[in-house]
């Protein structure tokens, strides 16, 4: 009995963080903190533009670590989303990586309703259900695949709502859903593998953030949205 109802809250928490595109047009950007142990390293800024049935998304991300003022990792990247009428149709981003490019060229093809991917890990199709594994895009959370922004690959993964959590952010309080989000294969090396909790705002359908530990304590907090 106990199982049958944990099943039934899954379901019914992941209906209610599927929300419709259409909620954005009141959002024209979202600014995140970029944190390292506890340090703003960088932002990663989504701005948003409606016309019409498209709506686009643009992203800029950049930061940094320094130890004893030695760079040791750095990130600098641009992507460009667009979608019709609520679903992916086109995605590209240019990505510098320590000092390596990184890329991702997508497009959906009307025929066979796949995306076409050319990117720097991967090249080749994907069905349409995918999602790009930005930070801003709630289908996330409900997603069995995610396409990285970085470099095109994809990676199985596995979703878990934890519980209901308040978040404060400038001084107001939110209410807010948290997620775990884990690669379905454990067994990736660990540089490879999905290893997130994500806290999620029904209210605004705003992921408010995001933590992980890799090379330190990561956040992606979110600064403002307007």
């Amino acid at each position: 009995m106990k199982k049958i109802l944990y099943f039934l809250i899954i379901i019914l928490t992941s209906s209610n963080v599927f929300a419709n595109f259409d909620s954005f047009r009141k959002i024209s950007k979202i600014e995140m903190n970029v944190v390292r142990n506890g340090k703003i390293i960088g932002h990663s800024n989504y701005y948003f533009k409606h016309k019409d049935k498209i709506m686009t998304v643009r992203n800029e991300t950049s930061f940094k670590v320094n130890i004893m003022g030695i760079k040791i990792f750095s990130v600098v990247s641009e992507a460009l989303e667009k979608y019709k009428d609520g679903k992916l149709v086109f995605f590209e981003s240019n990505t510098l990586q320590n000092d390596k490019k990184k890329f991702v060229n997508l497009f959906l093809e009307n025929k066979t309703k796949k995306f076409q991917i050319n990117g720097s890990s991967y090249s080749g199709e994907a069905s349409n259900d995918h999602v790009i594994g930005n930070w801003w895009n709630n289908k996330i959370l409900i997603a069995n695949k995610q396409i990285s922004p970085l470099s095109g690959s994809i990676k199985e993964q596995v979703v878990t709502f934890i519980g209901n959590e308040n978040l404060i952010i400038n001084g107001k309080t939110y209410t807010t859903q948290h997620f775990v989000l884990k690669s379905k294969n454990e067994n990736l090396p660990e540089d490879k593998r999905l290893n997130f909790n994500i806290w999620y705002n029904k209210e605004n359908n705003i992921i408010m953030k995001v933590s992980y530990s890799r090379m330190g304590n990561w956040e992606y907090n979110l600064k403002k949205f307007e």
